[in-house]
């Protein structure tokens, strides 16, 4: 069984910056995919950032609304994904959802997910 704990949420200022951490057991994340999603009050959730293996250069996806202020990145030897988050926008504001894929490839099925972690980004 596969669990994700997402920590790092909270409230920041408009173009503030947070860390979130993922946290996973029941699989080593270093063989698939990891993602983060979000999902805003009222929205569909949506994508935000992937990783793919070490045997494929750790390469990373970005929606394009976050390229360029936001990173994601794991710790194999912790198991843990992070998500970096610079400069946040008030628009943001969103429960951050991290997601195990079902392999090490870009797109996949992300088939376990956490509880979310929120980020409240104030204006």
């Amino acid at each position: 069984q596969v669990q994700l704990v997402e920590s790092g949420g909270g409230l920041v200022q408009n173009g503030g910056s947070l860390r979130l951490s993922c946290a996973a057991s029941g699989r080593t994340i270093s063989y698939y995919t990891m993602g983060w999603f979000r999902q805003a009050p009222g929205k569909e959730r949506e994508f935000v950032a992937a990783i793919i293996g070490p045997w494929t250069g750790s390469r990373t996806y970005y929606a394009t609304s976050v390229k360029g202020r936001f990173t994601i990145s794991r710790d194999n030897a912790k198991n843990t994904v992070y998500l970096q988050l610079n400069s946040l926008k008030p628009e943001e504001t969103a429960v951050y959802y991290c997601a195990a894929g079902n392999s090490n490839s870009y797109p996949t099925d992300f088939a376990f997910w956490g509880q979310g972690t929120q980020v409240t980004v104030s204006s």
